[in-house]
């Protein structure tokens, strides 16, 4: 990558490595599927502006914002519902691989020995970092989350194929696709949405606006952004250093503890990653 995107990317994964934290304090008091709803239609609120219609390409536009929206979180927080953050760490990285094999046969990119054991490096990382063995004790939560990552992943390839379409319209019609699924959802299994509104506070409040406006609007659309200049391969294995970045943000501002597990996993990560970018060829995509 230019060094301009490089620097890019670290951005993107300090954004979603914060992000976890900022969640959690806001999930705290809002449950998940209205999390989620708040978040998308804060997207719409802004974005509204972006939507066009695309003749020729919509069937792609909407593969991505299901894949984006409400499929890809409905498994994950089913996923959720039903495993533990152990399991989630883990197998929610499995994005990296389906990608890298997705891309290999459908987009017919090349990944050599050198890519292939930088994402193995990084995979592992984090594997040493979050693996847990009660993992196999929560199968059903292992399959949605498997799911999840495997609807992420091609979703990434569609981002990947689409041409002339805008980052902010994608994002847009992300949003516009997710937010009424995810409101439905919240208004038949959780309950009293209003109260819940008007009792958060501003510190409740601002984790719901920095996924909507940080990760998303930055974030998201930079990846899509990423992927239109740069192989899957060559992109999806420099997302797994965003959960070091929460690792670190978690010690600094949560008070975890850093174990020597994790500092491993941190080095073996980071080893992959470092692997992965400076193997990568240079722009081979310049169209928008």
């Amino acid at each position: 990558m230019t060094p301009q995107h490089l620097a890019f990317m670290m951005l993107i994964n300090l954004i979603w490595g914060f992000a976890l934290v900022a969640a959690k304090v806001s999930l705290e008091h809002f449950p998940p599927m209205m999390f989620t709803a708040l978040r998308f239609t804060l997207i719409v609120m802004v974005l509204f502006p972006f939507l066009r219609i695309h003749e020729g390409r919509m069937k792609e536009v909407l593969i991505i914002a299901l894949c984006a929206g409400p499929i890809g979180f409905g498994f994950f927080f089913a996923g959720v519902a039903l495993s533990n953050p152990s399991v989630v760490a883990i197998v929610g990285q499995l994005g990296v691989p389906f990608s890298t094999i997705m891309s290999v046969i459908f987009l017919k990119e090349k990944v050599y020995w050198r890519r292939w054991s930088g994402i193995a490096l990084s995979f592992a990382g984090v594997m040493v970092i979050s693996f847990d063995p009660t993992v196999f004790h929560f199968i059903w939560g292992l399959v949605f989350i498997v799911a999840s990552s495997l609807v992420g992943s091609v979703g990434t390839i569609y981002q990947r194929q689409i041409k002339r379409v805008g980052v902010f319209e994608l994002q847009a019609w992300i949003a516009v696709v997710a937010a009424p699924v995810m409101l439905v959802g919240s208004l038949l299994f959780e309950r009293d949405q209003i109260e819940l509104m008007t009792s958060a506070t501003m510190l409740q409040w601002s984790g719901v606006f920095y996924v909507a406006f940080a990760s998303s609007l930055v974030g998201h659309a930079g990846i899509y952004y990423l992927l239109q200049r740069y192989e899957v391969s060559q992109t999806a294995p420099l997302t797994l250093l965003s959960p070091i970045f929460t690792i670190i943000f978690s010690v600094a501002l949560l008070g975890d503890v850093l174990t020597t597990r994790m500092i491993v996993g941190t080095l073996i990560a980071l080893t992959g990653v470092l692997i992965v970018s400076l193997r990568q060829k240079q722009i081979v995509r310049t169209d928008p």
